[in-house]
This record gives C-alpha cells, sequence and structure tokens, in this order.
C-alpha cells in the first residue's frame, strides 16, 4: 500500500463549506485529488463549488446532518454516482450552548457530531471496500471527554454544551477504534486526530477565541488522506500529524462496543437499517 498516489484518489470531505473542512478541501485539490465536498446550504455549497474548482476537480453532496434521512439520501447518491471512494473524512461538527433537538428527536450535538458520521461511514463501507487500499479519518478534538456516561448520551440528565462537545469528541475516537478492529481483516484503515485550536466558527462560538490557521488545523487530516506513510497504520489517534494518545477510555473495548449498540439502536429506532461489517 505503500505506493499511495493522492493524485487518482476521490475525497469525500464532510462539513466543508467553510473552515477546516473547506482549508482541507483546497489542500487536497491542489495535490491532485478529486473531492467531493459536503455541506447543508445550497447557497453555500454553490459558493465554494465556484471558489474550489479553480483548484481542480470537484463535486457536491447536500444534507442536513441533523436528520438521519438526508444522511441516508446523500450517502446512496454517493453509491450511485461515484465509481469509488478512496478516502472519507469525517470532518462536520458543531457546538452548542442550548440544548437543541434534531429532526430525529436526538441531542443535536450527538446527532451531527458521532450519530451522522456513525450513520454515514457504514453506509459507505461497500464504495471503501470496492475502492481498498482507502482511508477512512475521523475529526475529533483533545477536548474530548476521559469518561462516558450512558445515562446522559443525550443530556437526559442535564445538558451543558461543552460536556456535550466533549462527549461527542470521545465518541468519534471510541468509533474510530471499534471500527478500526472490525475492518481489520480489511484494506481500509480507519485513523483520527486533533486538528489543533484553529480559529473557526466553532471555536469562537464554544470558547469565545480564536487560535492558529486554518491552514494549520486541515495539516493533519490531509496527511492521513494523502501519506503513503500512514498506509499500514490503523486504529490510532493523531495530533500534529504524529500518533498521540487519548484519553485511556478510548481504551476500553467494552465501552465501545456498548456505544457501538446504542448508536445502531438510535438509527434503527427510526426505520433505518445498518449495513453489519462481515
Amino acid at each position: 500500500m505503500s505506493d499511495w498516489n493522492i493524485s487518482k484518489k476521490t475525497i469525500l470531505i464532510t462539513g466543508s463549506t467553510d473552515g477546516i473542512g473547506k482549508q482541507t478541501a483546497i489542500e487536497l485539490l491542489k495535490l491532485g485529488a478529486k473531492v467531493l465536498i459536503h455541506g447543508k446550504s445550497q447557497e453555500k455549497i454553490e459558493k465554494t463549488i465556484k471558489e474550489l474548482s479553480k483548484y481542480g476537480n470537484v463535486r457536491a453532496y447536500r444534507a442536513d446532518f441533523s436528520s438521519l434521512k438526508e444522511i441516508k439520501e446523500m450517502a446512496d447518491k454517493i453509491l450511485e454516482n461515484e465509481e469509488k471512494l478512496d478516502v472519507l473524512i469525517n470532518n462536520a461538527g458543531i457546538f452548542s450552548h442550548q440544548k437543541i433537538l434534531s429532526e430525529d428527536g436526538y441531542e443535536l450535538t450527538f446527532a451531527i457530531n458521532h450519530l451522522a458520521p456513525f450513520y454515514l461511514t457504514l453506509l459507505l463501507i461497500p464504495l471503501l471496500k470496492k475502492s481498498a487500499p482507502s482511508r477512512i479519518v475521523n475529526v475529533s478534538s483533545m477536548a474530548h471527554s476521559s469518561s462516558i456516561d450512558f445515562e446522559n448520551l443525550q443530556g437526559e440528565k442535564g445538558y451543558s454544551g461543552y460536556e456535550a462537545y466533549s462527549l461527542s469528541k470521545l465518541a468519534n475516537i471510541l468509533f474510530t477504534f471499534e471500527l478500526a478492529e472490525k475492518l481489520r481483516s480489511s484494506d481500509i484503515t480507519v485513523n483520527c486526530l486533533h486538528p489543533g485550536v484553529i480559529n473557526t466558527k466553532l471555536l469562537r462560538e464554544g470558547w469565545g477565541f480564536g487560535g492558529a490557521s486554518l491552514a494549520e488545523g486541515a495539516k493533519t487530516s490531509v496527511y492521513l488522506a494523502s501519506s503513503p506513510d500512514v498506509s499500514e497504520i490503523t486504529g490510532k489517534y493523531f495530533s500534529n500529524r504524529r500518533v498521540s494518545e487519548p484519553a485511556r477510555i478510548s481504551y476500553d473495548s467494552n465501552v465501545r462496543k456498548e456505544l457501538w449498540k446504542r448508536s445502531e439502536k438510535l438509527i434503527k429506532d427510526k426505520g433505518l437499517e445498518i449495513l453489519y461489517l462481515k
């Protein structure tokens, strides 16, 4: 797998009409990849397509990630339209000070930051398998929680924007490590990352201050998508383009399996099917 050539790859980046996702798209387009961008607003998608087209081959898909039905519709379109998918970068994320419910009745931060990438990834596994060797890259954060209360996944006991965000970012890591195990015998790698403290609207909304540049924030995502050096690496958490150590709970297989089981149930409860990994 060391002959990984990014200029021949098709890459989907969720949440890529602004911030780190958009910058990641620009950097990967510059490297010659075909990039599929995703956004919620058709107006922002069209504006971003116009802006990014000068860098290379870009196509867009629209879905509101607070709706499992729209995620399924988007995945179906990708499976229908795209011959291959070499890299999936789950980048979309939000921060909310208020407890808001999604269209499906789930707490919004948990729904968009965890349930959406969980469901989308499983829907796209067939195309990733067909395109293998392929890669899944999940954008987490060093702000991830060091514990998980399964009876308060959606703020049932009480809601804090910071706790909801931290929990969702831990969920990204737990999902990454569990999926990496399930795909161990395949030719698909699964890794996650902390992008840095970056000047995004999410950081300003949550913490009230800016950070490093978007180019800095895109570096590790771009590295995990494009570098031949990580072809054999799976089930790891990266920071600043190096393997790093997340919270100890990330390595607890019982916790990972419980989150997986509950995530599946939340999707099935809405009458949607989950593709099981063999």
